[in-house]
């Protein structure tokens, strides 16, 4: 048998000894509630803003430095040209110094067979150079890069295909069929279902499919290719993403109720046989969304990667891939915290009297499980338990729940109903 005992910092609050059937079991309740510490989660939470905020300023003084060294070069390269003309400029003037060589229809024709061959030389040479220029090019860094950038871009494209084909079977197969049969005689679905299950799918379908316009528009001018105006019109957009994500498990909550019904069921796997679908469930369709957002992001880091600094697109692109991340961490973040509140109140919708506390959305689920109470033995004796109505005498087995900010006791009935204790 193995204990552990609960001490409480308020006067008047005597410490709760629980037990647990193993030591495996004690040792994570015990580590589950030293690292529940609400006020040490906001201190850890701190120290990380700090080294991020450090890390942050590390990198712009590296931006800084970046830059001058790039005006440093620039300054050089305009002073290499500045020399070159100076060159240039001498030259002519020692060519119109040179004394007159006369008419040249009085040169030898052999003189003239002879430039006439240096001629055809100086031409091959240049030639020659030229091609090795190119070559050399060609297997330069700066080609590989731009070889790598264009593909990334005819990947993207590809990519967003695919993507507006996977939207216009969720629309065209599911959300427009489902909308019909809601609206018949003996709908299998209502239409509140329907909107619960695909929310705004469709307006998402019309977003991209002008951005697949937009972008095969842009292939079009190859090699000329401009894209940052392209997400500056998405970008406003996006915004239709957070209520999508937010609603996701919600939406599959749904379909699994709607799924109770024989009809609907029936009528879905039909649905699902269509070979436009190629063998994939509804609920595959409804997940492409989450994705979108964060390939985005993995794009335009690729990108940016192999975009040169001083690239016309390039603070365009930045900028992108920054609000990006920043609506995806927003997503994120409301993701979570649904996902928690949907935790919480499914934790309190299993206590008979309810729990106010639970109904805290600042506090985070940590763990559940059961322990068994033992009496609390004071002076030698036997006094009464803290939490609960407990015998004297017997152990009693407790329903547990740790939060950040709680730590919930109940006893389970018969009925398999929990209670909390006071």
């Amino acid at each position: 048998q193995h204990y552990f005992t609960v001490l409480f910092g308020h006067e008047g609050q005597k410490p709760l000894e629980l037990r647990c059937e193993d030591e495996v079991d004690g040792d994570e309740w015990v580590e589950a509630i030293h690292q529940a510490s609400y006020s040490d989660i906001l201190i850890e939470r701190e120290v990380l803003m700090q080294k991020y905020i450090h890390l942050v300023q590390i990198v712009e003084t590296e931006k800084i430095a970046a830059n001058q060294l790039r005006h440093q070069l620039e300054d050089q390269d305009t002073e290499i040209e500045r020399l070159k003309s100076e060159i240039v400029a001498l030259n002519k003037t020692k060519e119109k110094m040179r004394p007159y060589q006369g008419n040249q229809e009085d040169e030898d024709p052999d003189i003239k067979k002879i430039k006439k061959v240096q001629s055809f030389m100086r031409g091959w040479l240049c030639r020659r150079k030229w091609k090795t220029i190119v070559q050399d090019y060609i297997c330069s860094p700066h080609a590989e890069s731009m070889r790598k950038r264009n593909q990334i871009v005819f990947n993207m494209v590809e990519a967003e295909s695919e993507y507006v084909h996977q939207l216009y079977v969720l629309v065209n197969c599911f959300l427009r069929p489902l909308r019909m049969a809601a609206s018949s005689k003996k709908p299998p679905i209502s239409h509140d279902d329907v909107s619960s299950i695909f929310l705004n799918s469709e307006t998402i379908m019309f977003l991209h499919e002008i951005f697949h316009q937009g972008l095969k528009a842009r292939i079009a001018n190859w090699p000329t290719l401009i894209l940052a105006d392209l997400f500056d019109i998405l970008l406003p957009m996006l915004n239709i993403y957070q209520e999508f994500v937010r609603n996701h498990q919600y939406s599959l909550q749904v379909l699994a109720n709607c799924k109770q019904n024989r009809d609907f069921d029936k009528l879905l796997k039909q649905y699902e046989a269509n070979p436009a679908c190629e063998g994939r469930m509804l609920e595959t369709f409804l997940t492409y969304p989450m994705f979108q957002i964060p390939r985005y992001i993995i794009t335009l880091h690729e990108l940016l990667a192999h975009t040169p600094h001083e690239h016309v697109e390039r603070k365009s692109l930045e900028f992108a891939k920054s609000k990006l991340e920043e609506l995806s961490r927003v997503m994120h973040d409301e993701v979570s915290d649904t996902e928690n509140i949907r935790k919480n109140l499914a934790i309190e919708r299993t206590i008979v009297e309810g729990c106010d506390i639970l109904l805290d959305t600042s506090q985070t689920f940590i763990r559940q499980g059961s322990l068994i109470q033992v009496p609390s033995v004071e002076r030698g004796k036997l006094s009464k338990v803290r939490l609960g109505s407990l015998s004297l005498k017997k152990e009693g087995e407790r329903q547990c729940f740790l939060f950040t900010k709680h730590f919930l006791i109940c006893t389970r009935s018969s009925g398999g109903k929990l209670h909390l204790l006071k």
